[in-house]
């Protein structure tokens, strides 16, 4: 008996490592093998033992809030607006097993706050691959959509890739960078799809992500933060509700942005502006730390005063906030 179970556990392994190595070759010979070693173990469903060796979409998967959170305190510095709306939006989308319309997320501020960072890892956190991941997707205004005169042509690509990937998946993230870089009208293209249909030519896209990332805004929030110094009120006292109004109207009426005189805001599609502040002396610190930290280095008290008095900051006079963020810290970094 103990040699007939031998001889059956290692058929089993043998049409598993069979499977690993042809897979990203020949997907049909991946299913046989995998079909086979399912029925030979009779113990885990062909899907079970498939998603061990390829990426799946696991629609019902839980939602970990808590890893989440835990990952943008650690990581993102000077953003609690950000942090918790963020948290928040997520987790209660995520815990609702029957949602009205995609969660639509627009973040906004200036270069070097955040926003890049966070749909990172936002996407790590809903997809174990991230970016990487195949159901993650990721466009650049400046390199996926270039030319004004082809928008018609880029509506219809946009609405074919979407519709294609959230067939193949419901729990698909897309991701749409330089916001403000985008010609106006090439988004309301997918104005149908985050609105509140329970199906659009036979898929339902109420199980997706979209979050835009714009510097479009980042005179109005950075304007908001400055009259809270002026004042006298702690940074950490800025909420959602100071930013947000005055967000969606200025980025509805911004010529240079590409959600100007978009339906998605007109309709009220996206559900949360989220603001991120701009950088203080002590943020940029952090970040110089955490770049360290990241490399593998000794923390050097030292050098990351160096690079953080590198950076220029405004206004003018009083000198405030880092111009670029963190932006830049890498490659400083790089010179100590």
């Amino acid at each position: 008996m103990r040699r007939t179970e031998r001889l059956w556990g290692a058929a089993v392994l043998q049409l598993l490592l069979t499977a690993r190595v042809v897979s990203a070759l020949e997907p049909i010979s991946v299913g046989i093998a995998i079909g086979a070693a399912s029925l030979l173990t009779g113990y885990l469903s062909y899907k079970d033992i498939y998603c061990r060796f390829s990426e799946c979409c696991r629609e019902e998967q839980p939602f970990n809030a808590s890893a989440l959170k835990l990952d943008l305190e650690e990581k993102l510095f000077g953003q609690h607006v950000a942090t918790e709306v963020i948290v928040k939006a997520l987790t209660g989308f995520r815990s609702n097993k029957n949602p009205k319309k995609p969660l639509t997320l627009s973040l906004h501020g200036w270069a070097g706050t955040g926003k890049n960072f966070v749909s990172q890892i936002v996407a790590e956190n809903l997809h174990p691959k991230g970016l990487k991941s195949n159901f993650v997707h990721l466009f650049v205004s400046t390199l996926h959509f270039p030319h004004e005169q082809k928008i018609k042509l880029y509506q219809d690509q946009l609405q074919k890739w979407i519709r294609g990937n959230v067939s193949a998946c419901a729990r698909s993230v897309f991701i749409f960078d330089e916001m403000d870089k985008l010609h106006p009208g090439i988004i309301d293209a997918i104005k149908p799809f985050l609105d509140y249909y329970e199906q659009v030519d036979g898929v339902s896209y109420r199980k997706a992500i979209f979050i835009f990332l714009s510097n479009a805004g980042g005179d109005l929030i950075t304007k908001t933060a400055l009259d809270f110094w002026l004042a006298g009120r702690k940074r950490e006292d800025i909420q959602l509700k100071d930013l947000e109004p005055v967000l969606s109207v200025g980025v509805f009426n911004n010529k240079h942005s590409g959600l100007w005189r978009s339906g998605l805001i007109d309709r009220n599609l996206i559900d949360y502006f989220i603001p991120f502040l701009p950088l203080e002396y002590r943020h940029v610190k952090m970040c110089v730390r955490a770049e360290m930290r990241a490399r593998g280095s000794a923390i050097d008290e030292d050098i990351v005063t160096k690079v953080a008095e590198e950076m220029t900051f405004f206004p003018k006079d009083e000198k405030i906030y880092s111009d670029k963020g963190c932006k830049t810290v890498q490659s400083r970094l790089d010179f100590h």
